[in-house]
């Protein structure tokens, strides 16, 4: 039974993804994002189909420069035609934040999958982790980013 309430969530994920110009979830998913009236579910391949974007910062939790691979957060929130309400992101481990959708810039935080050319593992702060790109501007390097700057994360809920 669970097997069949899983596959039809996978179907239903997929078709729901599709219709918002994201990429259908063919293996396990990596993040769970749910809208008002709707979940969807991106895996690796789909995640990684989606516009990248890359920077080299250094952060608080590493040793000189890293590169950082993956999507946009404002291009996440503009293909769900997400422009207003609060992003509450959820990581593996259940730490939780909340972010008011305007606080999101179009040169700012990255939902990275890679970290120096590599995908991240839960014990390099992956398979997904929110950065930003530090050294860029000072604005980003204060308490409240680093505070936002979430690993392991694996859902985003949209709240009005």
């Amino acid at each position: 039974m669970k097997f069949a309430i899983a596959v039809i969530l996978s179907i239903w994920s997929a078709m729901a993804l599709a219709d918002e110009g994201l990429p259908p979830v063919h293996g396990d998913p990596l993040l769970t994002v749910t809208v008002p009236d709707r979940t969807m579910m991106l895996d690796a391949e789909g995640i990684r189909a989606l516009p990248a974007d890359e920077f080299t910062t250094t952060t608080i939790w590493t040793e000189g420069p890293q590169t950082f691979r993956g999507l946009r957060v404002t291009d996440l929130l503009d293909r769900l035609g997400v422009r207003e309400g609060t992003l509450e992101l959820t990581a593996a481990n259940g730490y939780r934040i909340l972010i008011p959708v305007e606080k999101f810039r179009p040169d700012g935080a990255l939902i990275a999958y890679e970290r120096n050319g590599r995908p991240m593992t839960l014990r390099d702060k992956g398979p997904l982790w929110m950065v930003y790109p530090y050294d860029a501007d000072p604005a980003f390097r204060n308490e409240v980013t680093y505070v936002n700057s979430i690993w392991q994360l694996d859902r985003i809920a949209i709240l009005p």
